[in-house]
């Protein structure tokens, strides 16, 4: 099915010279506030220094796409559920995206698709390392649990020519029983994982009705109301604490 702010992950984990890809599911939160994103991992101390880097490049993506206008009063908290090792590299950056853009736009990610991918502050998708092992690892367990032909893989179209994949991958998708989706933009990558069309910004710098950055962008505008009208309240609030008077407009003479 679909899902809000979940999306599906793909690691590599290495056993002496051996290696296999294991997909895991990424979520994300998100409300009003002063946080920015939230790297669950990195306040457990199951997050290295890379995948923090990639988290922080999020934030900045944010800012660039939407907020140049004003600050970010957004709180956004990323974990990967039930990951109980540590978490390291920047592989997973488009993941996390994409599902904090779900969860801001509530438009639902197709569970079916695995995505991996780094992505930079202008929403460009870049290469990965064990492409390949991520991908005949998501498909492994999807042959385990029934092909159904929607589900398959998002990768960095840069690594295309990195694919050399198992017989039994490259016969499944012949067949239309599982797909491998190359990607260069999160525009491209949430499109897909949606339905939905991205948007682009129109002459009056606006995104269209009904888009997924549309939706984005209402609610980055709500959550900084509230943020504003929060604060004025608060020091209003201290005045009154601090036992003066809240200072009203000036009459203009």
């Amino acid at each position: 099915g679909a899902r809000v702010g979940q999306i599906n992950g793909l690691s590599v984990i290495g056993v002496g010279d051996y290696e296999f890809g294991e997909p895991g599911r990424i979520t994300a939160s998100v409300g009003p506030g002063h946080e920015g994103i939230v790297d669950i991992e990195r306040q457990v101390a199951l997050g290295g220094p890379i995948h923090t880097k990639g988290v922080l490049i999020l934030q900045g993506y944010l800012r660039q796409k939407y907020l140049r206008e004003r600050s970010l009063s957004l709180t956004a908290r990323l974990v990967f559920e039930q990951s109980y090792d540590m978490v390291d590299g920047d592989s997973a950056s488009s993941t996390e995206l994409y599902a904090i853009l779900s969860a801001l736009s509530q438009y639902p990610l197709k569970q079916g698709i695995a995505v991996t991918g780094s992505v930079d502050q202008h929403g460009k998708v870049q290469a990965i390392g064990g492409v390949n092992a991520k991908i005949e690892g998501f498909y492994d367990v999807c042959k385990a649990r029934g092909l159904t032909g929607e589900q398959g893989v998002l990768v960095p179209i840069s690594n295309v020519r990195h694919l050399m994949l198992r017989e039994d991958v490259l016969q499944a998708v012949a067949e239309g029983k599982f797909h491998i989706y190359a990607v260069s933009t999160i525009e491209e990558g949430i499109e897909l994982l949606t339905g939905a069309p991205a948007g682009a910004l129109d002459a009056d710098g606006r995104y269209p009705e009904g888009s997924v950055y549309a939706r984005v962008q209402a609610k980055l505008d709500e959550y900084a109301e509230k943020a504003k009208k929060s604060g004025k309240e608060e020091e209003e609030e201290k005045k009154k604490d601090e036992g003066e008077a809240p200072i009203e407009n000036p009459k203009e003479e």
